[in-house]
């Protein structure tokens, strides 16, 4: 018990042996047949850092390690995974359940757009449907057996965020931002949702840190100075990665060829999670 304890339980985190009252847990369990060993969430404060493109480089860097992958894109009204993979069959299920879709190397996929008659139909839903959609790729995908499944979250800090982080076993989540200042800020409300739903943060990855120029070698910073080292140190977090803004990425996303992208920078966050 601690020296400033209130006696008020129901208003407290803390997790010690004096509780009066047990904390209610509103996580789901998988699918009776999936086997999820660990469950990392990709998120943002805002949109348009590279989120998606992280999540799919990191699936595809652990499955280049021998391990069991699979992505459950949580961007309902925005997917993207399925693009970036190539993957334009759609899902299929039966009694027992949906099933994923595989990708060229066998990274399991499941993504609102995988269900949709067309890809460019809008997903034009209120809150508690996005979350309870998420949730049903949980509970209602046969995933089978999985070492590592990442999520790619929503931007910012809505229903769907806080879904996941209360319906899902999220053992930790990494935020993804970009070099400006304005960032620190919104990195800020994402550790702090984190820290309020009880979820370990892993560290920071840095999209579009730089531009390397194939003339000269020289590294460019085209948005401005990094504060991530400082946003890292204000919350006790490690830098994780730094990606250069690279053509080469997102051409592959395009051609649906993410699976093909060549760079080292998420060999140190591979070894952390191994």
């Amino acid at each position: 018990m601690s020296e400033k304890c209130n006696q008020s339980c129901s208003s407290c985190g803390e997790d010690c042996a004096d509780r009066k009252e047990a904390k209610t847990d509103f996580r789901e369990k998988p699918h009776e047949l999936s086997n999820i060993k660990k469950v990392i969430g990709i998120v943002s404060g805002k949109g348009g850092v590279g989120k998606s493109s992280v999540t799919s480089m990191l699936a595809v860097t652990m499955k280049r390690m021998g391990y069991n992958v699979a992505i459950l894109d949580a961007d309902v009204t925005g997917p993207s995974i399925p693009k970036a993979f190539g993957i334009k069959d759609k899902a299929t299920g039966s009694e027992f359940g949906l099933y994923p879709l595989k990708s060229k190397t066998g990274i399991d996929i499941m993504s609102i757009n995988l269900l949709l008659e067309n890809d460019t139909d809008p997903v034009i839903w209120r809150g508690p449907i996005l979350g309870n959609t998420v949730k049903q790729f949980w509970t209602d995908v046969i995933w089978g057996d999985v070492d590592f499944m990442f999520i790619d979250m929503p931007p910012g800090t809505g229903d769907v965020p806080l879904t996941v982080f209360q319906s899902l076993a999220i053992d930790g989540i990494i935020i993804v931002t970009s070099p400006q200042e304005l960032v620190s800020m919104i990195v800020s409300k994402a550790v702090k949702m984190a820290e309020m739903m009880n979820i370990p943060v892993i560290g920071l990855v840095e999209n579009m840190s730089y531009f390397k120029c194939p003339d000269n070698g020289k590294e460019y910073k085209i948005f401005g100075e990094s504060h991530i080292e400082e946003i890292a140190e204000k919350h006790n977090l490690k830098v994780l990665a730094k990606l250069p803004i690279d053509p080469k990425i997102s051409a592959a996303c395009d051609k649906g060829m993410i699976e093909l992208f060549d760079g080292d920078w998420f060999e140190p966050l591979s070894k952390l999670l191994k």
